[in-house]
């Protein structure tokens, strides 16, 4: 049987490094099963593109534009046209490195919700010890009500026994302090609802210090803690693995002790890597949305790109939908 290709409709325009690592991104994906479509101005993109389609669009969002100001103004722009091709049906999924407000701005606009969904939810593994921790929301919502936290935990759970395969998930709630009574109104009021809905494996409150040791399949927050918590996480990473490059090669012992354990520190960067994703899930739309970092490398945006195919392998969009419609109805059962 000859395999479906899918078509990542791409925003060359969007991030800090665009469009050369965008589109190199974009072709170091591309294969006979990702054909990655890319969508900015055809004269800047007609000399990288290396044969790659383009979608001509006069119109760029810039990383400093107000999402409101996108939406009115900007409907034609690299962005919007990435994502109304998902709606249309002449991509399978979007990838965007830019804007992360405009992205969700132009998610919601041109795809638009899936039924029983109230807001988005940005979902990132975290590579903790003992396998990956679903964090969600990571950026989308800086501001959340009590109820939105437990659909992101139902969004979080069906993603992580859905896609991850983890069966049962735990759910947690990031909190200051593992007591129900710890945090602030919205994580108080958020534990009570979280503990009393049907349906979720909702073992507490977790502390920030315990998300690399896997303090539950699934960690909800807001929007505005879980991006600060996921950059928090990232930076420490990053500094971690350049601190312990300089100490190996700060002598001629550290030399030769880094060529007996080079195969374990490698391995362990792959696992540490935030480019190993490249990119996030915005869970809760009609179609596949992938986002990715501003400052993405080609590296990033490539595995952004193979991200989304594999989500639309996967059926992400319609296993997320399909679980939490069951979900809802459960809940709102008698």
């Amino acid at each position: 049987m000859t395999r479906r290709v899918v078509r990542v409709a791409v925003d060359a325009m969007g991030g800090d490094r665009a469009p050369q690592e965008i589109v190199a991104g974009a072709l170091a994906a591309a294969s006979d099963e990702v054909a990655p479509i890319l969508y900015g101005p055809q004269e800047r993109l007609d000399p990288i593109a290396g044969g790659l389609e383009i979608v001509h669009t006069e119109q760029v969002v810039a990383m400093h534009e107000k999402p409101s100001d996108a939406v009115r103004e900007k409907r034609e722009s690299s962005l919007f046209l990435a994502c109304r091709a998902v709606r249309e049906g002449t991509a399978d999924a979007v990838v965007g490195a830019g804007n992360t407000g405009a992205m969700l701005a132009a998610a919601l606009v041109e795809i638009r919700r899936l039924p029983d969904v109230h807001r988005p939810a940005i979902a990132v593994p975290i590579p903790a010890l003992g396998g990956p921790s679903i964090l969600v929301d990571a950026g989308a919502n800086a501001d959340a009500r009590p109820e939105h936290l437990v659909q992101f935990a139902h969004m979080g759970a069906v993603f992580a026994e859905e896609i991850v395969g983890l069966p049962n998930p735990t759910v947690a709630l990031l909190s200051i302090g593992e007591e129900p009574e710890k945090g602030n109104r919205l994580v108080r009021e958020a534990h009570a609802e979280l503990a009393s809905t049907p349906g979720l494996n909702f073992v507490g409150n977790v502390e920030g210090r315990d998300l690399l040791r896997k303090a539950a399949d699934v960690v909800v927050c807001d929007g505005f803690t879980g991006n600060i918590t996921l950059k928090l996480l990232e930076g420490t990473i990053q500094a971690t693995l350049e601190t312990f490059r300089e100490e190996v090669t700060a002598s001629r012992r550290g030399e030769l002790g880094g060529l007996l354990i080079r195969p374990a520190a490698r391995a362990m960067r792959m696992r540490l890597d935030p480019d190993t994703y490249g990119g996030a899930y915005l869970l809760g739309l009609r179609g596949l949305v992938v986002i990715a970092h501003g400052n993405s490398s080609s590296t990033a945006i490539a595995n952004a790109v193979r991200y989304a195919a594999r989500g639309v392998a996967g059926g992400v969009v319609d296993r997320v939908g399909d679980r939490l419609a069951t979900r809802v109805r459960e809940a709102a059962a008698p």
